[in-house]
């Protein structure tokens, strides 16, 4: 089987209001994104303006409102940009361990979702976004619909079955992990190990019923 191409997610939303055609202001932004991140670990969305987070990343709030309208559109951008980390880390992760069963996948798909938790600043306070808005990554879909989307392009080079029964229990097992991590997320800050775990037996079983387990 062919390495499967690491999937950009597709969304209908740009939170900038003009994109950084030079490496400077590149560097800019993610800045900027950095240092909402940070700030959200510290204060919490509700608490995040926009002239924190310009003092944070060092530069002007002018500069800030050059390319975001709003701590929104900040936010948002920050959210596209972890989404994107986590569909790369999911490609590269499934082409280097060549799963043989749902056993695997399910379990590598989890522990990078838990590994950003627990790792990547901001990202345990907003996850994909539902703190701020259902739809913040797109207007047109909910978040989770979009990280379905995402996952079905990456696996369904695996499971030969039709796209929409591939999309729909995959929305299934996402929003069963996602109850289950939230619930392992309040009993523990680290994630609830026992919880964690059933989470993964829970999602393992649902998609081998459907798939099969190789």
């Amino acid at each position: 089987m062919s390495d499967i191409q690491a999937a950009k997610p597709q969304t209908e939303t740009t939170p900038l209001r003009r994109q950084p055609v030079q490496q400077r202001s590149a560097k800019r932004v993610e800045q900027m994104l950095d240092a909402s991140a940070q700030l959200i670990d510290e204060l919490g969305y509700d608490a995040l303006t926009t002239t924190l987070i310009a003092k944070r990343a060092g530069v002007a709030v002018g500069s800030l409102y050059q390319f975001f309208p709003d701590k929104r559109a900040v936010v948002q951008a920050l959210t596209q940009r972890n989404l994107e980390r986590f569909i790369s880390s999911v490609s590269q992760t499934l082409n280097e361990l060549a799963p043989e069963h749902w056993w695997d996948v399910v379990d590598s798909i989890l522990d990078i979702y838990l590994a950003m938790h627990r790792e990547v600043p901001g990202f345990s306070k907003v996850h994909f976004g539902d703190v701020v808005d259902r739809q913040l990554l797109d207007e047109t879909r909910d978040n989770n619909a979009v990280i379905v989307d995402a996952l079905t392009d990456i696996l369904s080079a695996r499971i030969s079955s039709p796209l929409d029964d591939i999309r729909f229990a995959l929305t299934i097992a996402n929003e069963t992990a996602d109850a289950l991590l939230k619930l392992a997320f309040r009993r523990d800050p680290r994630g609830d190990e026992r919880i964690v775990a059933e989470a993964k037996s829970v999602v393992k079983g649902y998609l081998a019923s459907k798939f099969g387990e190789a």
